[in-house]
């Protein structure tokens, strides 16, 4: 290992604590997004984690010179097989991830080699290192793993610009024929009884919310690989903590009701000046004809632009409503490195998986096709 850093001291430290005055500065000041803010980490680490059988590797850069945070890199040690991988603290809930560090900081960390190689020395043994849904335009975490360059995703982010008055940002995002689609089933839905929307303010109404949230999205997820998150109990409690402990700053769950009844809800997290949303659930059974969703998230938008926010993002995933609502696409990146023969070979089949899934998908359609058709078909 090399000399270590005159300006920087770079260590692994699995007891920092999120939740602490010095890290929410450090968060503040940085580039990091709303998934590495001091709740959403703390209640991942302290209650995810564990139950992931994931080990923290928290590497933290404070300035030699006076001690104080300069960066910190949240990681999990993950075995997944016979595979040990070191990834971003994810498990599944992040939509974006990115280290927690100002630009400038970092900039300092890159220049720095002998602090660029304590931290590639710490992160290691791996077989695999992935790091997965990296924002565009972000810093280069790989440039200071010394990993190969990003590469884009199959998927994109969608966000749509927000500007007030409300009516003004329907008429531009909105097509003029959809606007009058989604009026018309509004009339619809407020003659089915008292129709009311609000944002959740204390603990009992976020804890309605999420029960009907959870019974809503089961069915609908349950033919989906292994369902909904929010089934296991794990998620829910991790959701729950963060709804509860973020409410009236960071959290914001938003709920439609029917004679006071949740038809519909809407969980995300707002940061500087943005919604992200992260989950949404809908009485589908129960008002199939009505577009609660889209219902919903016009009603989002609404709100959204009241508070002063800027931008509506609705995350990661290629959704098709999200373009109806103005949602422009951002390319989402990712960063893998081998650190051994079985990573080696465990990155081959990584990418080979989106061919194999191809060739799967067109030898199912070609046994699905029919002999002759006389007419296109949708």
């Amino acid at each position: 290992m090399n000399r270590p850093s005159t300006n920087f001291n770079i260590a692994i430290e699995p007891a920092f604590d999120f939740l602490s005055p010095k890290y929410a500065e450090l968060f503040d000041g940085s580039a990091a997004t709303a998934f590495q803010h001091p709740v959403w980490l703390h209640s991942l680490y302290t209650g995810l984690a564990p139950h992931a059988g994931a080990t923290r590797l928290i590497v933290v850069a404070r300035h030699r010179a006076t001690g104080a945070l300069a960066m910190v890199l949240p990681m999990l040690r993950v075995r997944r097989g016979p595979i040990r991988t070191v990834e971003f603290a994810d498990l599944r809930v992040s939509d974006y991830l990115a280290p927690v560090c100002s630009p400038e900081v970092f900039s300092q960390l890159l220049a720095d080699e002998s602090a660029c190689a304590e931290i590639r020395y710490l992160v290691r043994p791996f077989d695999l290192l992935r790091m997965t849904k990296l924002p565009d335009g972000r810093l280069p975490i790989e440039t200071l793993l010394a990993a190969p360059r990003r590469v884009s995703m199959e998927t994109n982010a969608y966000a749509t610009v927000l500007v007030a008055p409300f009516e003004q940002w329907r008429a531009s995002a909105l097509d003029r024929s959809y606007q009058k689609e989604l009026a018309k089933k509004y009339r619809q839905l407020q003659k089915k009884g008292t129709l009311s929307f609000s944002c959740c303010n204390d603990s009992a109404s976020v804890l309605e919310a999420l029960d009907v949230m959870r019974k809503f999205r089961g069915p609908r997820f349950q033919s989906q690989g292994d369902g909904d998150l929010l089934q296991r109990p794990e998620y829910y409690a991790f959701y729950s903590d963060v709804a509860l402990r973020g409410l009236g700053s960071f959290v914001r769950l938003y709920a439609m009701k029917m004679d006071g009844e949740v038809i519909a809800a809407v969980l995300g997290l707002h940061h500087q000046g943005s919604f992200l949303v992260i989950m949404s659930a809908f009485d589908i059974d129960g008002y199939k004809s009505q577009s609660l969703g889209a219902l919903m998230f016009e009603q989002v938008a609404r709100d959204c632009i009241e508070r002063g926010d800027q931008m509506l993002d609705f995350t990661i995933g290629d959704e098709p409503y999200k373009k109806l609502f103005g949602g422009q696409p951002s390319p989402m990146w990712a960063v893998t490195q081998a650190g051994s023969t079985a990573g080696a070979l465990s990155l081959f089949a990584l990418k080979q998986a989106p061919w194999l899934k191809l060739a799967a998908k067109r030898m199912s359609e070609f046994r699905l096709l029919p002999t002759r058709t006389s007419t296109p078909t949708r």
